[in-house]
């Protein structure tokens, strides 16, 4: 069964750090482009960082763009997703997605919450 499973989520303060975890079973990761959005109460999902398959090329939303930093541990068949000086506004549950390249996606995890209050 393929699945992606993501953790890490939790309550953090402003400023603080979380690292997301989005971890492969059933299929290898370094195959695939893999994406991370977020979707807060009441708006759209939106795409937050993705990270390719090749060349580990990454790209980033203006909004997280020298807060947050995608990675990839091909041995642990994982990909990482650290935030650092979050915001109230970071706010959401986050999701991974896997696909040949970034901006198509054929499978999508469950999501973790993130939640940034004082």
């Amino acid at each position: 069964q393929l699945q992606l499973v993501e953790s890490g989520g939790g309550l953090v303060q402003p400023g603080g750090s979380l690292r997301l975890s989005c971890a492969a079973s059933g299929f290898t990761l370094d195959n695939y482009a893999i994406g991370w959005f977020r979707q807060a109460p009441g708006k759209e999902r939106e795409g937050v960082s993705c990270i390719s398959s090749i060349e580990s090329s990454t790209n980033y939303a203006d909004a997280v763009k020298g807060r947050f930093t995608i990675s990839r541990d091909n041995a642990k068949n994982t990909v990482f997703l650290q935030m650092n000086s979050l915001k109230p506004e970071d706010t959401a549950v986050y999701s991974c997605a896997a696909g040949v390249v970034c901006g198509v996606y054929d499978y999508w995890g469950q999501g973790t919450q993130v939640t940034v209050s004082s």
